[in-house]
């Protein structure tokens, strides 16, 4: 039980640890002031529920080890984050869209979290939850306004989703860790949970005149530590602190 707990702690805190990290390349590159400041506020709340999903992690593995020891001191290997989130931020509309599949699970998997028997979870799911409804007005607003803005702005958001559209698979990806975890009451059902997903999608794009992508194909593997050569980018700029000067502290 508490080996498949730490497993999902990690697939939690990771998921919200990379985007973060991902959504903070845009501080001061952002296409107007308003936006630039969103998305700093978005990575910091993201960075956050990384650091209590981590710090109660490291609790559960029982090895001493902090949120920072997790963060900084893995191998890409060792992440469990969804290939979703370390794609590359791409133009405005590319992140948008990637925020905005990535919300529509997040939500409704915290409005169920609330209710774990595990009670760590379900408290960090309710404070979660406040920022994460915010998150969802944002990126499906803005996709609303790209797909049925200009012909240049639906062309760009829709290219966004037929690049993204492949890796939203994994959002529901399951193995004996969630079998473990649901069996314990820990975890949602996860069909029903993507049928929440799907429902708010789907509204979403066609609001925003968007077509949804008709092909099946899945890449998948974050879950598993098979990740592509994004992570690794990413890690060496997170981690890069840390590594020259071990211990650190501010």
């Amino acid at each position: 039980m508490e080996k498949a707990l730490f497993e999902y702690l990690l697939r939690l805190g990771d998921d919200s640890l990379i985007l973060g990290h991902r959504l903070s390349e845009w501080c001061g590159h952002g296409p107007i002031l308003e936006e630039d400041i969103a998305l700093t506020n978005l990575s910091l709340d993201l960075i956050g529920q990384a650091t209590s999903f981590l710090d109660y992690a490291g609790k559960v593995e029982g090895k001493g080890r902090s949120e920072d020891d997790l963060a900084f001191l893995r191998f890409d290997k060792d992440y469990r984050n969804l290939l979703l989130v370390e794609r590359p931020n791409g133009d405005f509309g590319v992140t948008i869209m990637r925020q905005f599949l990535f919300d529509a699970y997040r939500k409704p998997l915290f409005e169920r979290l609330v209710h774990s028997s595990d009670e760590t979870i379900a408290a960090i799911a309710a404070k979660s939850l406040k920022e994460t409804k915010y998150h969802l007005k944002h990126s499906s607003e803005w996709v609303i306004r790209l797909g049925d803005g200009t012909e240049e702005s639906h062309e760009r958001i829709q290219e966004a989703l037929n690049d993204l559209w492949k890796y939203a698979a994994e959002i529901f990806y399951e193995d004996e860790v969630d079998a473990t975890l649901k069996e314990a009451g820990v975890l949602p059902n996860m069909e029903t949970l993507r049928a929440d997903w799907e429902e708010i999608v789907y509204s979403v794009l066609k609001e925003a005149t968007l077509e949804t992508p008709d092909n099946n194909w899945k890449q998948e593997g974050g879950r598993k530590g098979l990740h592509t050569e994004h992570l690794g980018y990413i890690l060496a700029e997170l981690q890069y602190m840390q590594r020259a000067y071990p211990n650190m502290e501010w």
